[in-house]
């Protein structure tokens, strides 16, 4: 199924799954709450955490919607939704064994698909976005606490001190739930800088032009199908077909450039 991938906005909190709207295990620090060890509205907590965040930092999701049909009335399904934030404003991140998240980063805290509606390469396309939209906004690394094989198998009760304020939980929160497999965070290009066997800390350099590779191949996608429109009618419809006024055809390219609009002056400057 096709998917539409936008900024998690607040008043969109509804069209989330249900588990990531109650889902609390990176946004409430367990020792907080004393002898209670739940939450009465554990739905509350992560709206109130969505708001402080995007109130204080900005937007801190990417979530993916079916394409809405044109005939029908109803809001379109979410297919999936990633969820990242500055470390200082995710209380779980100092209770992992490889912590703290390096200072220059974004935390990525989770990702959720929905079984059976999205297509394959829906976990990538919203990773491709989250770094899209950190490399805009000037941040230089996107970092994430990876999930072994081996973490499925601790029993929280004998655990090892050092990971068992991560497998600590509430309501149906669970780190293989909760926290991103790392075998998937390598094939996306993160690297290790914290290794552990349950829980390693993985890190993905930003400033090395990838985000803005992809906003990149989009303007010239842009700019050939307005050349195209702009080509006299049968011009390049056969081979050996002439070029036309190389002139012309310099013009309309620009002109096409113009409407697709100039890159922010920082990505002209970055350079392979």
């Amino acid at each position: 199924m096709s998917a539409r991938i936008t900024p998690l906005r607040l008043e969109a909190f509804e069209q989330l799954p249900k588990h990531a709207r109650r889902c609390v295990f990176w946004e409430v620090d367990p020792a907080t709450l004393g002898d209670q060890g739940h939450l009465a509205d554990p739905e509350f907590e992560k709206e109130a955490w969505l708001s402080m965040v995007m109130l204080e930092w900005g937007s801190c999701g990417q979530v993916a919607t079916a394409i809405p049909d044109e005939r029908s009335q109803s809001e379109p399904p979410c297919l999936g939704y990633v969820l990242y934030a500055p470390p200082r404003a995710v209380p779980r991140a100092h209770r992992f064994p490889t912590a703290p998240v390096s200072a220059d980063a974004v935390l990525l805290t989770s990702m959720g698909i929905e079984v059976g509606q999205a297509a394959d390469d829906l976990p990538h396309s919203l990773i491709a976005r989250v770094i899209d939209e950190l490399v805009r906004r000037g941040v230089r690394a996107l970092e994430a606490f990876g999930r072994t094989p081996a973490a499925s198998a601790l029993p929280p009760a004998t655990a090892d001190p050092d990971v068992r304020p991560v497998l600590e939980a509430l309501g149906d929160c669970s780190v293989e739930h909760c926290v991103i497999e790392a075998d998937f965070l390598r094939d996306e290009g993160f690297v290790v800088v914290a290794p552990h066997p349950y829980f390693p800390r993985l890190r993905l350099e930003l400033d090395k032009g990838l985000g803005w590779k992809a906003e990149v191949e989009a303007a010239l996608e842009r700019l050939l199908a307005n050349a195209q429109l702009q080509e006299p009618v049968g011009v390049g419809s056969g081979v050996g077909a002439p070029a036309g006024n190389p002139a012309e055809n310099r013009s309309a390219r620009l002109r096409a450039a113009e409407a697709a609009g100039p890159l922010p002056l920082h990505r002209q400057l970055v350079g392979e």
